[in-house]
């Protein structure tokens, strides 16, 4: 909901774009940093436990959004809220995953990218109408009597059907995590106004996230186990749906801006703009889930690649003149072939992983997508920011996507060339 508020908080609360872009990056940030966790908590306390606890962090978030004065404070809502989030989200892959055989994947992954995917499908575009009535705060006070509803129908309502275990979580790797991932795409909006500090970041970063990998490497029971990407087909089409996610998210933030801040749209009719194209994109997956179990892989996922790319080179020719009509069908036309492509990624990931996997699998699987993503919008918010014209830094930062996409078809071809059972 909150990407078309970014340039009403710019304005509002007098900060810069690359500064108020971390409330959506932030959040996608601190999902990937809290999801590794998530297989530890599955394990250590059962799903009631766990789902009450999620929402009422969530609650909390939401709460402090309400009630927030400043940026700092809304930034902190934003993440406590991103980390309730991403333990969700890791909740019900698992779960899913878990219970359905591996036949019915596909269908059940499409059916809960519909699900999931109607949130910011309608988000956008309710979030733009609220905030012309009522302000950003809004946008919070909106969401909290749904999420108390929630709470009590899980309170009164959810039954306990896993039994917790006696898991130990190694207190040197949480913060590592936290550090590491987020110094390193800090550093990244700090460059541009302070290279010396940006570049201490980045260091630091980098450095810290190489040491929590070398302690998950020595733990028995690691927080993140990279021991998953010994499966081929997991790592191959992870990378693949990595960069699909980063070309999903760029793509919404830029969007949002052009409109906003180079075509002078309101964020109400912002909304509307986003709309199809995330309709499309939870429809579309949710039919693809069928035809990847009848038919494989293969000519899905170039399907969504070359329309993908199809609908990024006219955005490499956007002027401050671009049509609505033009902007809302590129962009519902992308948010088509990534719902096309990415599903079956999904369910493929896990073709051929032992069970005792999964869970770990899927961490790793949301962790490195939502740490990729938040990459992605920082580096296309940074880039876009550097030309005088904001049309021009549309049209550069629509580059950087275009190249995530040709990344993306290189990598499925070799997938394709090493001959996988779902491939042909």
């Amino acid at each position: 909901m909150v990407v078309t508020a970014l340039p009403v908080v710019e304005a509002q609360l007098h900060q810069l774009l690359a500064v108020v872009q971390w409330l959506t990056t932030g959040y996608t940030l601190v999902i990937g940093i809290i999801t590794p966790l998530s297989a530890n908590l599955y394990e250590k306390y059962n799903n009631r436990q766990f789902f009450l606890a999620i929402i009422a962090l969530f609650l909390g978030g939401t709460i402090v959004g309400c009630l927030a004065t400043n940026f700092w404070t809304l930034l902190g809502a934003r993440l406590i809220q991103a980390a309730a989030g991403g333990l969700l989200v890791s909740l019900q892959m698992t779960t899913l995953v878990t219970i359905f055989p591996p036949e019915k994947r596909g269908t059940i992954m499409g059916l809960s990218s519909l699900v999931v995917s109607f949130g910011p499908a309608i988000g956008p575009t309710l979030a733009g109408m609220i905030l012309n009535l009522w302000g950003w705060r809004s946008i919070f006070w909106v969401v909290l009597p749904f999420m108390v509803i929630i709470w009590l129908v899980g309170f009164f309502a959810l039954p306990a059907y896993t039994t917790p275990q006696a898991v130990k979580i190694d207190a040197w790797s949480i913060p590592l995590l936290l550090i590491g991932p987020g110094l390193t795409l800090a550093s990244f909006t700090v460059l541009t106004t302070q290279i010396l500090i940006g570049s201490l970041m980045l260091i630091t970063g980098l450095v810290v996230s190489l040491l929590f990998y070398r302690r998950q490497q020595a733990l028995p029971r690691p927080l993140l186990d990279f021991h998953v990407f010994n499966y081929r087909p997991f790592t191959m089409t992870l990378a693949i749906a990595s960069l699909l996610f980063m070309i999903l998210l760029s793509t919404e933030q830029m969007v949002s801006v052009f409109a906003q801040n180079s075509l002078h749209q309101s964020s109400a009719l912002t909304g509307l703009i986003l709309l199809p194209g995330a309709v499309v994109n939870a429809l579309v997956g949710a039919v693809v889930g069928r035809l990847y179990d009848r038919h494989g892989i293969k000519a899905l996922v170039w399907t969504g690649l070359s329309l993908c790319l199809i609908t990024t080179v006219p955005t490499l020719c956007f002027t401050a003149h671009t049509p609505l009509w033009w902007l809302t069908v590129l962009y519902a036309g992308r948010m088509m072939a990534i719902g096309i492509a990415f599903s079956p990624l999904m369910s493929e990931s896990y073709l051929g992983m032992a069970a005792k996997d999964i869970s770990q699998a899927t961490a790793m699987n949301n962790a490195l997508r939502q740490m990729t993503g938040a990459l992605a919008v920082t580096l296309v918010v940074v880039i876009s920011s550097l030309p005088a014209s904001s049309v021009t830094g549309m049209r550069w930062a629509m580059a950087v996507t275009f190249v995530f996409n040709l990344l993306a078809i290189g990598l499925f071809a070799q997938y394709l060339k090493e001959g996988h059972p779902h491939g042909e």
